[in-house]
């Protein structure tokens, strides 16, 4: 069956930066068959979105979501203080907890026009299956994609690290579940709806030999890596003292500066630093709001892009963010590259294709993060004719301004996942109900 998405003002994220000021998207099946202005393609069925923007859906790079059980906590903590007093909460988490947080994440995502999710978990507590299951149920209920990460800690407290010893795990263990799950869950090709990504939690929480034996797994059954990195000067100062060099310095060499990794924050990078990262193809996950909120910085965006790094936004926790909203990433990474670099560092596009095509990349999923015949048809659309929108002449600009906005339409594969600003496939209502019900169990 073909679709055709009429009168938008279609975003293309192509490569020329492509935009359709009276356009349209024909989608057929879960792809896009073609993108244009003018005289329209024949379709089974033509859709009026009535001069919305159209943009590809965005793509959140980092994220945590059981971390919606433990919200507003730690208030004026810097990082190392707000994960000592969470560290020992968040090892109450079960897969009952981890489904209900995913729920909640995922859905604010999605309202907020993200259609593809990576979650950063690497809590585990012994004793507690099902819990990497539990959130890839709730991706499917929902309908978005996710790829999901099987993280690890296992440099506890009483060995020089920061998490609590009945967190971590021990190495020949981590590495088999990581195996198993890699041939239950994950899918390869175009259109993948879940992936898994391979991703020690930090140079402060993990062993150097995790990490080494992590990247020689992930390499050999052709999986991403991903892992924090650089997000504040009390990290720069523990890897100094531990490993005698800078945290990305002790990346390099553990053999993780390489395109198949991606970091995220690095607020923290020297000029050579940046420049080792784009000439590796090592991505950055940009999370604008967390590192505001820990006090942690702002990341060298414009330079990083500048050099030819990859870079892509990310939502990060919602312990340190508190709301799961991509779009408001989008117009955080144009503020705080002004606040940084002064009025011209970046413009409204370049926010909402870090939005978009940068995640993609970050990702590295081609077949996401712009709409080009072939592509997946991920499309977010946005209505125009709302009050925060009036008297903005270019209303792509406006709508980067003006965010964070709940998304009108949402589809994913050419399916709607969100449709007049409402949840197609989950009552938003029972999803709050149901999450405030576990988030009581880990109550201050």
């Amino acid at each position: 069956m073909a679709t055709l998405y009429a009168n938008g003002w279609v975003v293309t994220m192509d490569d020329a930066d492509t935009e359709h000021t009276d356009g349209w998207v024909l989608v057929e099946g879960t792809a896009i068959a073609s993108v244009g202005t003018g005289p329209e393609p024949v379709a089974d069925e033509r859709i009026d979105v009535g001069g919305a923007v159209v943009t590809p859906g965005l793509v959140n790079t980092h994220h945590h979501l059981y971390q919606t059980l433990t919200r507003a906590r730690a208030q004026q903590a810097d990082l190392f203080t707000w994960l000592r007093e969470l560290y020992p909460v968040w090892a109450g988490i079960d897969a009952d907890a981890e489904y209900a947080a995913a729920r909640t994440g995922l859905a604010e995502l999605a309202l907020s026009g993200c259609t593809t999710v990576f979650d950063h978990h690497y809590v585990f507590p012994r004793g507690r299956p099902g819990i990497f299951e539990a959130e890839v149920e709730a991706a499917r209920e929902l309908g978005v994609r996710l790829v999901a990460s099987r993280g690890s800690m296992d440099l506890g407290v009483s060995d020089g690290g920061l998490p609590p010893d009945e967190l971590v795990e021990e190495l020949d263990a981590v590495l088999a579940e990581t195996e198993r799950l890699h041939g239950a869950f994950h899918e390869s090709g175009p259109g993948a709806r879940v992936q898994l990504a391979v991703a020690p939690c930090s140079p402060f929480s993990v062993t150097g030999r995790l990490m080494e034996e992590s990247a020689a797994l992930a390499r050999q059954l052709g999986l991403v890596l991903h892992t924090h990195l650089a997000e504040t000067v009390e990290e720069e100062a523990y890897c100094r003292e531990l490993y005698g060099c800078s945290p990305v310095e002790y990346l390099e060499r553990l053999g993780w500066l390489a395109d198949d990794v991606w970091c995220a924050h690095c607020v923290h990078l020297s000029d050579g630093e940046i420049a080792r990262f784009a000439e590796t193809g090592t991505g950055v996950a940009h999370c604008p709001t967390s590192n505001l909120r820990l006090g942690a910085g702002v990341a060298p965006v414009r330079a990083l892009l500048d050099a030819g790094a990859r870079v892509g936004l990310g939502v990060d926790g919602s312990a340190s963010n508190e709301r799961s909203d991509l779009f408001l990433e989008v117009k955080q990474a144009l503020l705080v590259a002004r606040g940084r670099g002064g009025g011209e560092a970046m413009t409204a596009r370049e926010a909402l294709r870090l939005g978009t095509r940068g995640g993609a990349e970050v990702l590295r999923r081609d077949d996401i993060g712009s709409l080009e015949p072939g592509k997946q048809a991920d499309l977010a659309v946005w209505a125009t004719d709302g009050l925060e929108l009036g008297g903005a002449d270019d209303p792509v600009a406006g709508l980067v301004f003006s965010g964070p906005h709940r998304v009108d339409r949402l589809m994913v594969g050419g399916e709607d996942i969100v449709r007049d600003g409402t949840l197609v496939r989950a009552a938003e209502a029972d999803i709050a109900r149901a999450h405030r019900a576990q988030a009581r169990r880990f109550a201050a």
